[in-house]
């Protein structure tokens, strides 16, 4: 067996061409949806994943603002730029980019983004939303997870996702969406993690398996059912080099699997596109479900 590659970059194409038709209505109607991103520090990664945001949006006609502050910033400095991006009409979605220097205050950062401007959907009121199953901005990485099997057709609905990692951006979120009733979820959920003493038994079990737990090749062909589908959404780092939660070779087992690279990433950044423009039709009153 030869899995299926989930090609990300193809999906994220057609959503980017989507976007581009909603960003050109709303040029049209007289407002050009805008992104902004706040950037602290000289990561390399951080700045070259803004980087790549920023020309996103210049392809499908997204405006984008950019603040970067010294690495050496304030609290205080931080969050003034906060709140002048949610005072600001000309920004309609906006993010801060983790992680900041370990010298600022992180959550105190993150509460002070307006919800409604909250590109991520990672907010503590958008994870309420998404818990009550409420309009608001879907987490990008869990969206862009959905949307990517959907497009692919692999069975979601009333089958069993078991999902590998706990974290605040792709594991608890995805699990809150996935179990929704709507399309594309309505699945039975189990989330583990690397703590769990009989992960392989729980993941064998998974109909489609999403590994989240950036802990490299952690995912082995033994451990996934024949014909599964694997989502490969957790990377860690070797020097430059991306490594990926899933070991090569699942491919012979697995019935779909997505790519180390061009399978989560470019989905990701496509549904950041996605919420830019949903946040500026919201604004402009045409309400879009979440």
């Amino acid at each position: 067996m030869t899995a299926i590659t989930l090609d990300g970059e193809a999906v994220a194409a057609r959503i980017r061409a989507e976007v581009r038709v909603e960003a050109e209505g709303l040029r049209a109607a007289g407002h050009h949806p805008g992104l902004g991103t706040i950037l602290v520090g000289d990561d390399p990664a951080s700045a070259r994943y803004v980087a790549m945001k920023h020309a996103d949006c210049a392809e499908v006609g997204i405006a984008s603002m950019h603040e970067h502050l010294p690495s050496d910033a304030t609290q205080d400095e931080l969050e003034s730029v906060i709140r002048r991006f949610n005072a600001d009409p000309a920004v309609d979605a906006y993010l801060v980019q983790l992680p900041l220097p370990r010298e600022l205050d992180e959550e105190a950062a993150l509460l002070a983004v307006d919800p409604d401007k909250d590109v991520d959907g990672l907010h503590p009121v958008n994870l309420g939303r998404l818990v009550m199953g409420a309009p608001g901005p879907l987490p990008c990485t869990p969206a862009g997870i959905v949307e990517l099997l959907a497009a692919f057709e692999v069975p979601v609905e009333g089958r069993h996702v078991v999902i590998i990692g706990r974290g605040l951006t792709i594991g608890r979120p995805l699990a809150l969406l996935m179990a929704l009733k709507r399309p594309g979820c309505n699945a039975a959920v189990t989330v583990v993690h690397t703590g769990v003493p009989d992960l392989a038994e729980h993941v064998r079990r998974g109909d489609v398996v999403v590994a989240a737990a950036g802990s490299a090749g952690l995912v082995t062909p033994e451990m996934v059912r024949p014909g599964a589908a694997v989502v490969a959404a957790g990377v860690s780092w070797e020097g430059r080099r991306v490594l990926s939660d899933v070991r090569d070779e699942v491919a012979e087992v697995a019935g779909w699997l997505s790519p180390r690279m061009g399978g989560v990433g470019p989905m990701t950044r496509a549904m950041l596109l996605r919420n830019t423009v949903r946040a500026a039709k919201r604004r402009f009153g045409d309400p879009i479900s979440g």
